[in-house]
């Protein structure tokens, strides 16, 4: 558990840290990347994933309850080399995830502190944290979020039986590419604790003009991301 929650806790809070920066880069005014785009944001969370891949390699990287979910309804006897699927790992890298998310978000926070403080557009500084849809339509979000993470996760299991060699930069790759294709309805969750942790954050940080954390959608980047890894698991188990 000690090593599940070192290594879980740092690749998750590099993702987020990384993650949510290239966000408020181009969201936030007077930074150097405002307004640099969607395709940006795209890249900079690809690159955040490799990084956090990258810290985290000891326990197989999950960083992610999804990627955790996927590879329990798989049938894998071990999360990592060394690490068997049980309850008690099950929980530890959870609660890592979760965790590493919120630490990883604060730190992004405290980077661009200035910016958040002169920002006066609440959806602009919730839009940071966490997601949010173009268009409300919560049964519509949620098959975004069940069909994006499905792609993730079903690829990540595959890499996991191919010779492909290309390790982190594979994960890096899919991610970049959900952003850039999947990503316009809900900006692509994927990824519960990347969602919940950072808009927990966002609820108990004192940043001025912030309003509400929208937890009204708060179920959507969590519910339909868990269905999805469960059913690539479910799908791998055919298919590896």
């Amino acid at each position: 558990m000690g090593t599940i929650f070192l290594y879980e806790i740092a690749g998750t809070a590099m993702l987020m840290l990384l993650g949510v920066g290239v966000v408020a880069n181009v969201v936030l005014g007077k930074t150097k990347g405002n307004g640099g785009g969607w395709l940006l944001i795209s890249f900079g969370w690809g690159l955040a994933v490799f990084a956090g891949v990258y810290v985290a390699y000891k326990t197989g990287a999950h960083l992610n309850p999804a990627v955790t979910f996927g590879i329990l309804s798989s049938g894998a006897a071990e999360y990592a080399d060394g690490i068997p699927v049980n309850f008690v790992n099950t929980v530890a890298y959870l609660a890592a995830e979760l965790i590493g998310a919120m630490l990883g978000a604060f730190l992004a926070w405290a980077v661009y502190k200035k910016h958040y403080d002169e920002e006066k557009d609440p959806g602009s500084i919730l839009g940071t944290f966490s997601t949010g849809p173009e268009i409300r339509s919560y049964g519509w979000n949620f098959i975004t979020e069940v069909v994006a993470t499905f792609v993730l996760v079903i690829v990540i299991l595959l890499f996991g039986g191919t010779p492909d060699k290309l390790g982190p930069l594979a994960v890096a790759l899919i991610v970049v590419a959900i952003g850039a294709s999947l990503g316009g309805p809900t900006g692509y969750a994927i990824n519960p604790a990347r969602d919940l942790g950072p808009r927990i954050v966002h609820a108990l940080l004192p940043i001025p003009h912030k309003g509400g954390s929208d937890w009204a959608y708060s179920w959507v980047p969590i519910a339909g991301p868990l269905v999805g890894a469960v059913l690539a698991g479910l799908l791998s188990r055919a298919l590896i």
